[in-house]
């Protein structure tokens, strides 16, 4: 148990000095300069009503995996993370959870005034839109009507 800690512990160091020495994306978001998206290549402005920290693109909604605990930009993922939902929280805020398409991590974000209201339609509606099972089959779920013949 001990040597797995100590070998824990010296991949985590490691794995923070290369995130902090490597992570000039995450660098630049955390300095407040703008960033390009490499989802879709938008100049991103750290500058937005409803957010002091950006961390996705208003315009695709994607962001990057740069963070292990919020806010410390010390993941050595570095991967794009998909929006897959929208949730909406106790105080009625809502959010963008987003996975990594590389490691599979799930994060949540909280919307800026300066999102796509469209993309974030869409993912509030993406379950109606592609129920995890097929609508023909809900009419056949329903109880039958009983024929004449069992109600004798």
């Amino acid at each position: 148990m001990a040597a797995r800690r100590a070998w824990w512990n010296i991949f985590w160091k490691m794995e923070n000095y290369m995130s902090r020495c490597h992570n000039l994306d995450a660098q630049r978001a955390y300095s407040g300069k703008p960033f390009l998206c490499r989802n879709c290549g938008l100049t991103v402005s750290m500058e937005s009503v409803g957010t002091d920290h950006r961390n996705h693109c208003p315009g695709c909604l994607w962001s990057l995996h740069v963070d292990i605990q919020t806010g410390d930009r010390l993941s050595g993922c570095q991967s794009l993370m998909e929006p897959i939902a929208v949730w909406v929280r106790s105080n009625g805020e809502w959010a963008i959870v987003h996975r990594c398409r590389k490691c599979g991590t799930l994060r949540t974000n909280r919307i800026a005034g300066d999102d796509n209201e469209v993309l974030l339609i869409s993912l509030a509606l993406r379950p109606l839109a592609m129920p995890p099972f097929p609508l023909h089959l809900l009419s056949k779920l329903r109880d039958p009507k009983p024929n004449e013949s069992e109600r004798s």
